[in-house]
């Protein structure tokens, strides 16, 4: 039978890390050779790491890329297999996000990405220009540090495609897959029975259900060979690469890499029997067209991917391609990022404000559940290795404390501190009134409680919530000090995405961390979490979080008053959910947005959802300046606020919306009177 053996892979690369990036990309080929594969296809940009941004602006990025592929073509590791890399590269003074395929210290080409991504987290315009030749290739001149190691002065530089004796290779690079017209469609016509694609994909709420059909529906119509690797871990930035390396062949998935794990280097393989390729094409409607398909340029190689064995068999479909569900996305994603941030930075450990409710408790779940993947992942080659257990390592690396005052009640104390001995974390219970307090000056402000204006009672909430951030960094210093340890701790952030969106948290308080595991998750999706976690962890004492009223703590407690978070919105989470999904994924400004829910909401009067639309612009406008102070946070929700790339928009807003609300409740009087008639 002839089969041939290819390898995908997913490397845990870092922006800039030359050394490492070379490493890892070494190990992946070695890992692919052990497998039998005559293939190797690595992610996008995987010798700079995807991450730079724009350190491509600099030569010295260009330069050192030459460097780290020199290295590779006058390694042995990279001997007797054809390999596929992803660099950038400098053509004419053009800057190009690139493909570079080699085998045995000869580059067969350079092929540059034809459609960039530039929305939601991706900006590769700024840094990159598509090339737009489409068919068409011309011939690089190869720098001196190429040519003096392996005597090659020039390759092909374009849209061409790698013609071996017995099959046609074509590349596709990340964003070209998502495009309407993707290349895959017409090398398919031409005759190419192996697509490739190198990407840099970042987590997103069900993003891999998107890439999967997508690879899929590629080749059930085109018939194929899909082979997809991606970069995975925290590269330095906000966002997770996912991993889930894919092998798909004619509409189905062959061999699939995992989406959440530690290990830097993963590879997977598949053999493939090329004649399905042939036969799945034999419909007479695709042969017509087909035969009048314009060519690419074959770049010839005299040798074969496949070879004839008895006793070599194909990779059979798999059963059912894997998923996790929403609660587990969270639960793994946020927990991989955070122990690459966490060891990249070189810091000790991690400190948490955590207050008794679902946010900071979500945060601490996502720490604990980093450390299960850490021990689980060690002690599978080491079992000797120590920590042993989770509880042990969070108690070493998580440091948690309860910042309460006269208004923050035994229930929410008695929480955190139950959870935090569930956990393991290392938890300080405190006062904070005299810190307090001592910001007072001639006069003492009062709270609305007491006979208090609006500006006396949210100064004195807002000093609480600043406090708490001093006194996080503080702690953060000297905690490990406190322990006889050295070096200091990363201090966490529990705010949501929801509540960003809203504005409603203290600029400067808590949320001002230095990083925010949960500041892309909606408060629906951390209580779906943490009622996942209740079963995955054994946390009994989850239930009590999961029915307790969202409180800031941050006003007096009497017996006919105790704050709420939805009340002081005046509006509740879940309807927040359907705001911000309507302003960011589905685009409506005030006017769309509220002739969408009119139908959506159609139990309320017109007038009642142009209140509430009108409600939320005022609020986004006015608080919208607060994004620009918040932390990093785990990219996860589609409609994130994030003001450093994802959600791009003014800081400074007419918050009246003079003409969008007049026409808004122009439009409800119409649809009252007509209810009338």
């Amino acid at each position: 039978m002839e089969t041939a053996t290819l390898a995908v892979c997913s490397l845990n690369q870092w922006a800039l890390d030359f050394k490492g990036n070379l490493e890892r990309i070494k190990q992946s080929i070695v890992k692919a050779k052990e497998a039998g594969a005559s293939y190797r296809l690595g992610p996008e940009l995987e010798i700079t790491g995807y991450g730079c941004n724009d350190h491509f602006y600099e030569n010295d990025t260009f330069i050192h890329s030459w460097e780290v592929l020199a290295d590779l073509l006058e390694s042995e590791e990279c001997k007797d297999i054809i390999c596929d890399v992803g660099m950038p590269v400098m053509f004419k003074n053009v800057r190009y996000n690139c493909r570079v395929i080699f085998q045995n210290s000869k580059i067969l080409l350079i092929r540059p990405k034809m459609c960039l991504a530039n929305d939601g987290n991706y900006r590769e315009m700024r840094w990159f220009t598509a090339w737009t030749k489409t068919r068409e290739h011309e011939i690089l001149t190869l720098p001196d540090i190429i040519t003096s190691i392996i005597g090659q002065e020039e390759c092909p530089f374009g849209d061409c495609v790698i013609a071996t004796k017995d099959t046609v290779i074509g590349t596709e690079t990340c964003e070209e897959l998502w495009t309407s017209q993707s290349p895959h469609i017409a090398m398919a016509l031409d005759g190419v029975e192996i697509f490739t694609n190198g990407s840099g994909s970042h987590h997103e709420f069900g993003k891999l259900h998107v890439r999967v059909d997508l690879m899929k529906n590629a080749t059930a119509k085109c018939g194929g060979v899909y082979l997809y690797s991606n970069q995975h871990g925290c590269d330095g930035e906000r966002v997770y690469y996912d991993g889930s390396a894919l092998i798909v062949v004619n509409g189905e998935v062959v061999a699939q890499g995992r989406q959440f794990f530690l290990e830097e280097v993963e590879v997977i393989t598949a053999t493939i029997d090329l004649g399905r390729v042939r036969s799945f094409r034999s419909l007479a409607s695709r042969g017509i067209q087909a035969s009048s398909a314009p060519s690419y340029h074959r770049v010839k190689l005299n040798t074969k991917l496949s070879s004839y064995s008895l006793s070599c068999f194909e990779t059979p479909s798999l059963t059912s391609v894997r998923y996790h569900s929403p609660s587990e996305e969270i639960r793994f994603g946020p927990a991989c990022w955070l122990w690459d941030y966490l060891r990249r930075s070189k810091t000790n450990g991690y400190f948490l404000p955590l207050s008794g409710g679902i946010d900071s408790c979500s945060t601490a779940l996502i720490v604990f559940s980093m450390c299960k993947i850490v021990c689980e992942t060690i002690q599978a080659w080491r079992p000797d290795y120590i920590p042993k257990d989770a509880n042990d390592l969070c108690n070493r690396i998580l440091h948690t404390s309860y910042m309460g005052t006269v208004n923050s009640s035994d229930e929410t104390r008695n929480r955190a501190a139950r959870l935090a001995k569930d956990i393991g974390s290392y938890h300080v219970n405190l006062n904070m009134d005299s810190v307090v307090s001592c910001h007072y000056w001639r006069k003492s402000p009062r709270f609305k409680l007491n006979g208090g204006t609006v500006a006396e009672n949210l100064a004195l909430q807002n000093i609480q919530a600043r406090s708490r951030m001093v006194l996080s960094y503080l702690f953060a210093q000297l905690l490990p000090w406190c322990r006889s340890k050295q070096g200091a701790l990363l201090v966490l952030g529990s705010a949501n995405v929801d509540e960003t969106l809203r504005g409603y948290f203290t600029k400067y308080d808590c949320a001002s961390a230095d990083v925010n595991p949960i500041g892309g998750i909606s408060k629906k999706d951390l209580k779906g979490f943490v009622q996942h976690s209740r079963q995955a962890f054994d946390l009994p004492i989850l239930d009590e979080f999961l029915t307790a009223t969202p409180t800031a703590e941050l006003e007096p407690i009497t017996a006919d008053y105790v704050q709420s978070d939805e009340a002081d919105m005046g509006m509740t989470y879940d309807d927040l959910s359907v705001y911000g999904t309507l302003r960011k994924i589905a685009k409506c400004g005030p006017y769309q947005m509220f002739t969408t829910l009119v139908n959506t909401w159609s139990s309320m009067t017109p007038t009642l959802v142009a209140e509430k639309v009108k409600r939320f612009f005022r609020f986004y406008a006015i608080n919208r300046h607060k994004t620009t102070i918040l932390p990093p946070s785990y990219h996860m929700s589609p409609y994130s606020p994030d003001d450093n790339r994802f959600d791009l928009r003014p800081i400074l807003y007419n918050a009246s919306w003079g003409w969008q609300f007049q026409k808004v409740d122009a439009t409800a009087k119409k649809m009252e009177e007509q209810k009338t008639l």
